[in-house]
């Protein structure tokens, strides 16, 4: 269950005003909006959340150097839990021709906007609930979704997660390594529920019977 970078690259090309986030507007207002993960978080004004999310292929390096890392292969079966719109499972049918992919999210904006390719193989649900059977994905990812989840919720989601994957599994979450992070963290976030260091992640992780891969989002 080691730590394993994809994604800081992708996270690190974004620039971000955290003083402006919480100066400039009310900050307790545009979480309230935020949470309810409809098209103001994914495609209203950047202070709701991401400012209009569009497809652009930013996601396609991400899915190549998964590919690679776990040797993903024509058949396999692909869970992405809080999928968003998408776009990461797209990248992964392309990157690897045959893969069979699904998805699901909160969002039934998100879903009902999705990348058209993917949507029939998209559905709302919840991460503590998954309508899958067991051992019945080679391959399950959920990146920047379960910091979502209260801590009582998050323990189910990381069971269903490990339960539904029978092979590789790897997680992202948002992150703090420091006191600076921490704030910036406060600043940006909009919906998190769980703000906690590495090492209380990878506790988390150990209890809740996780055995898979994760990784870390931070705020610099």
């Amino acid at each position: 269950m080691p730590e394993i970078d994809f994604i800081d690259k992708l996270h690190s090309s974004t620039k971000r005003n955290y003083v402006q986030r919480v100066v400039e507007h009310d900050k307790a207002e545009c979480a309230e909006v935020a949470i309810q993960f409809g098209r103001d978080y994914w495609d209203g004004d950047r202070k709701y959340g991401y400012g209009g999310m569009r497809y652009d292929g930013r996601w396609r390096p991400v899915a190549e150097a998964i590919t690679k890392h776990y040797a993903l292969k024509s058949g396999d079966k692909i869970l992405d839990v809080g999928c968003g719109k998408g776009f990461l499972l797209y990248e992964f049918t392309q990157a690897v021709p045959g893969v069979e992919v699904a998805g699901i999210d909160i969002s039934r904006y998100a879903i009902e906007n999705s990348k058209e390719e993917v949507r029939p193989y998209l559905e709302v649900g919840n991460a503590t609930n998954l309508p899958y059977a067991s051992r019945s994905f080679d391959f399950v990812v959920s990146i920047t979704t379960l910091h979502n989840l209260f801590n009582y919720d998050l323990r189910k989601a990381l069971q269903e997660i490990q339960r539904v994957g029978k092979k590789h599994k790897y997680i992202v979450v948002e992150s703090y390594r420091n006191e600076r992070q921490k704030a910036h963290l406060l600043y940006w976030q909009l919906t998190c529920r769980s703000f906690y260091m590495p090492k209380e992640w990878e506790w988390f992780f150990q209890e809740s019977g996780y055995t898979g891969d994760y990784g870390f989002i931070t705020f610099d």
